[in-house]
């Protein structure tokens, strides 16, 4: 009987997935988590890129696998199309990945997204932070605007509560700025950890209450600058001075822009003794030869995290500066767009191929 209730279980599975997929083929939009969730899980970054052909040097950004015919099993094509992307990515060492306009505005480490919550008659009530992860002690600015018909108080109260057990810890009133905009700030001189943010606003003379999650974070250290870049290995080796304020293991990761063109996501991990310290970013041949380069090169959205020293211990993050930090490159001819070579990358992408077959 068990049997049966699970064959049943995986013929519904299949159908569900076959489906999803040849309604994908007619919605581009709505579907396409189907094409994209599974070559996401399987790689070792923030997120599946696309493979990139390099070899012309028209090519400037990454562009996609090759198309595919769909076969008689969705569920065989979609193996098959993992396994093609999965080969493709494995030509890029993990610490050194193409980057496209799209990933680069995705990637951005410290944005918060404003949301939105809805009021009746169409209404909105929307709360906006310049970040969702503060360094202790700087001030968290928070914007709200209340949209509608409704009648609402001339000022809203915010609370700062504590996530695992909800105690309020700080507040603060956010005053009226214009019709529909309410603005504030609220200090952040807490432990680090997860904080709830409570913006109650009186709409129509009943409390609606707003939350939105942050993080304060200990105080890592300065960035310092950058020491000249070279070339090295076929890589190019970009030198980021970075002061720690205590010892520890540091992971640093950068978009690599050139002018406005991102060209790659770059990341390295270093132990660093407290004072001065160095890690050095390296964007390898496969994504910087071929490169239309003209004029200094740019890293951004700079994150080092502070790895936990013992499981169980929080990771802390801290970030570069807004503006970035601009360099100028060495002579990049020299570099090539020669693959890298995983064996491990090319076992896992033979497997998947084999599972493909299987259907």
């Amino acid at each position: 009987m068990a049997g049966k209730a699970l064959m049943l279980l995986l013929v519904a599975l299949a159908g569900s997935l076959a489906t999803g997929y040849w309604l994908a083929t007619d919605n581009q939009t709505s579907f396409h988590w189907l094409r994209d969730a599974l070559p996401a899980a399987l790689f070792n970054g923030p997120a599946a890129t696309p493979a990139a052909n390099l070899s012309s040097p028209a090519a400037a950004s990454p562009v996609p696998a090759r198309a595919m015919e769909p076969g008689d099993s969705a569920l065989g094509f979609m193996f098959a199309r993992v396994a093609d992307q999965y080969r493709d990515n494995a030509q890029y060492p993990p610490w050194s990945t193409p980057l496209s306009p799209a990933q680069a505005e995705g990637y951005q480490t410290n944005r918060y997204t404003p949301v939105r919550l809805p009021l009746g008659n169409q209404g909105l009530f929307t709360v906006t932070l310049e970040k969702f992860r503060f360094t202790r002690g700087e001030p968290i600015l928070i914007a709200a605007s209340l949209e509608g018909p409704q009648v609402v108080a001339d000022t809203l109260s915010v609370t700062l509560e504590q996530s695992e057990n909800r105690d309020a810890i700080a507040s603060t009133r956010l005053e009226r700025t214009s019709d529909t905009f309410f603005e504030g700030e609220l200090g952040s001189d807490e432990p680090p950890g997860e904080y709830r943010l409570i913006v109650e606003a009186r709409v129509d003379g009943r409390p609606v209450r707003h939350a939105s999650t942050l993080t304060i974070e200990p105080y890592l250290g300065e960035f310092e600058g950058l020491d000249d870049a070279y070339l090295a290995e076929n890589n190019l080796v970009i030198p980021v001075r970075f002061a720690p304020d205590q010892a520890g293991v540091f992971a640093l990761s950068a978009q690599l822009f050139a002018g406005s063109r991102p060209i790659a996501l770059l990341q390295a991990e270093q132990r660093l003794d407290s004072g001065h310290g160095k890690i050095e970013l390296k964007a390898h041949g496969t994504v910087l030869a071929n490169q239309p380069v003209n004029g200094p090169l740019s890293l951004r959205h700079l994150q080092i995290r502070q790895l936990p020293a013992r499981p169980g211990q929080r990771t802390h993050y801290g970030f570069g500066p807004e503006e970035g930090m601009d360099f100028s490159a060495p002579d990049l001819n020299d570099l090539t767009d020669t693959p890298t070579v995983d064996p491990e990358s090319e076992r896992r992408a033979s497997l998947l191929q084999q599972l493909a077959d299987k259907f």
